[in-house]
């Protein structure tokens, strides 16, 4: 007889995550990261150089523009798309074997990407917009990172409006205006999701070992 563990056996999600620059969704992914050990970042291919500190393979796979554009022939990401000048993609393959696995994946992603997943993927697929309390707010969150100059914060603040134009496509929406708030209603949000019964494939012969005695 298989075990509990086994009879139960879940399905990984995709927790999409997205939000203008600068509204948090990144420190909210990383925290939530942290405190789950069945949680990971998937890391995207970009054509951007890195920033500071930053590693290839950990926060993205850095490729060259040719590179990515050979990716997109063969078909090989789930999504992609073109945000602040540069590509961001996530490959297909090492996504599917983690849902597999039973891990789930974080997807740091802008609402392009968010809304490529939902078409190919959206069974597997939980969707979560952050929104900054205000664009006062955001401009001074953009400028405190110290990561870019004037006339890119000024972009980024452009884009926002037509970013935050996508919020009802997403299945959850959440105000950070608190950040110790906004994490514990994304906490609950990612634990919930994690025991919808479509997402344990094994639940029913579990139910029926435990109407039988058997469990």
């Amino acid at each position: 007889m298989s075990s509990r563990t086994d009879t139960l056996a879940r399905r990984g999600l995709m927790l999409v995550i997205s939000s203008p620059s600068g509204a948090g969704k990144s420190s909210l992914s990383r925290r939530l990261i942290a405190e789950h050990d069945h949680l990971g970042l998937s890391v995207s291919c970009t054509t951007r150089a890195p920033r500071p500190g930053e590693t290839d393979g950990v926060e993205y796979h850095f490729v060259s523009p040719d590179r990515f554009a050979e990716l997109i022939a063969e078909d090989a990401f789930l999504e992609w798309a073109d945000v602040h000048d540069h590509r961001y993609g996530t490959l297909r393959a090492p996504v599917l074997a983690a849902l597999e696995s039973g891990r789930d994946l974080v997807f740091d992603i802008d609402w392009q990407g968010g809304r490529q997943i939902t078409d190919r993927a959206a069974e597997d697929a939980v969707r979560v917009f952050i929104l900054p309390p205000d664009l006062p707010a955001l401009r001074a969150r953009l400028q405190g990172r110290a990561q870019d100059s004037a006339e890119v914060i000024e972009r980024r603040l452009t884009r926002a409006t037509e970013e935050i134009a996508h919020y009802a496509e997403y299945d959850y929406v959440i105000v950070n205006d608190d950040f110790d708030r906004a994490y514990e209603q994304l906490r609950r949000i990612y634990q919930g999701e994690q025991l919808r019964r479509r997402r344990l494939p094994g639940l029913d012969a579990f139910v029926a070992g435990v109407m039988a005695g058997r469990v």
